[in-house]
């Protein structure tokens, strides 16, 4: 007979009193670290009397840290970097960057003494057209790069172009920059050179002289500021740029420009360079540059030069003239106490060879 407790049936089973259920949930043990597992969690009795809520609430899930397929990712992203290196370091085609070897400029500046007095007018078009220089173009437009400069063994084509519009600039800048010209200005020179070069370039701005390495005038046209001014910013230019590849990582640029500067004395100066009204007369003065530059690849990049040889005649010079600081040329009306050994034009196509020269009557003005 069944107890008063128990069902008529008898106790279940699946019942809490069944022993097969004991020994079902034996092995379950509930301990701390699996409660504050649960993903469920019952609400206190408190919390459930003061707000209507659901008996459980659902806690948010712990990110114990990166999976195993992430750390293992981690860690064929560091292998493979530490490969790369290894063989970057260790590869036998490695290329040793080539050291750069920038030499010193070596210039001659080559003084151009007239024959007789120096011709003026009082109209710098009649100087012109009365000159050698009467076809020239005039200022940048007259520095023209060769037609379709082409691509080399090593260098693109824009790259050829680089090497020849810095070359054009450095021309413009230290050869028809009024500011350079007549003011004294260096910096947009300056900043057109290998700065390897600049201690070289420093020193012959700031302590010129004569010895074949720290002339200003081997760098830049300039003339003695508190004895010649522009008569006419429109200097008249003829030559042409050439570019040629030297070596794998090296491209020269040379140049061969005539520049013709119409010049006037900064005050009244000889009576005789004036005219009737006590004016100031006009004359030209003439400066032949042939120079070569140079440019590696960071060169090209940095839109620097190095420059190699920078041979200049300019006249109308006195040959006793210090040209290594300022150029001081003599005006209108204004002769030479001293001429050179032979006559020099510089709008011919031969070299001088003289350290001074006479400047050939047929390179001066007929007026």
């Amino acid at each position: 007979m069944s107890g008063p407790g128990d069902p008529p049936e008898g106790t279940p089973d699946s019942g809490p009193g069944s022993g097969g259920s004991e020994e079902e949930y034996r092995s379950v043990v509930f301990d701390e670290s699996f409660v504050k597992a649960a993903r469920l969690q019952e609400f206190s009795a408190q919390e459930r009397i003061g707000d209507h809520s659901p008996a459980v609430r659902r806690l948010p899930v712990l990110r114990r840290g990166l999976t195993r397929q992430a750390v293992i990712l981690v860690v064929l992203i560091v292998i493979a970097f530490g490969t790369a290196v290894y063989m970057g370091v260790r590869s036998p085609y490695r290329t040793t960057p080539a050291v750069r070897n920038t030499e010193p400029l070596r210039m001659t500046v080559i003084p151009l003494a007239p024959t007789g007095r120096v011709p003026g007018s009082d109209s710098v078009h009649e100087l012109y057209e009365h000159s050698p220089a009467a076809r020239f173009k005039y200022a940048a437009r007259a520095i023209d790069l060769p037609a379709d400069p082409k691509a080399t063994a090593h260098f693109s084509d824009s790259q050829v172009v680089t090497a020849l519009t810095t070359a054009k600039d450095y021309l413009v800048d230290s050869s028809l920059d009024p500011d350079v010209l007549t003011r004294g200005a260096v910096r947009p020179v300056r900043m057109l050179i290998d700065p390897q070069q600049l201690p070289q370039f420093d020193q012959s701005v700031n302590r010129p002289v004569t010895d074949g390495r720290h002339a200003a005038t081997g760098w830049l046209v300039r003339f003695d500021p508190s004895q010649a001014a522009l008569a006419d910013s429109r200097i008249r230019v003829r030559g042409a740029l050439h570019v040629a590849e030297t070596d794998a990582d090296t491209l020269e640029v040379t140049s061969d420009h005539t520049f013709v500067y119409a010049l006037r004395p900064v005050d009244k100066g000889d009576k005789k360079a004036a005219d009737g009204d006590g004016k100031p007369k006009a004359s030209l003065f003439t400066v032949r540059r042939s120079m070569h530059f140079r440019f590696d690849r960071q060169d090209l990049r940095n839109h620097q030069t190095e420059l190699l040889v920078s041979y200049v005649q300019a006249g109308p010079l006195a040959c006793s003239s210090d040209a290594a600081g300022y150029l001081h040329p003599l005006l209108a009306g204004q002769s030479a106490k001293q001429g050179g050994p032979a006559g020099t034009d510089p709008y011919a196509t031969d070299s001088a060879t003289a350290l001074c020269g006479a400047l050939a009557p047929d390179a001066q003005p007929h007026v």
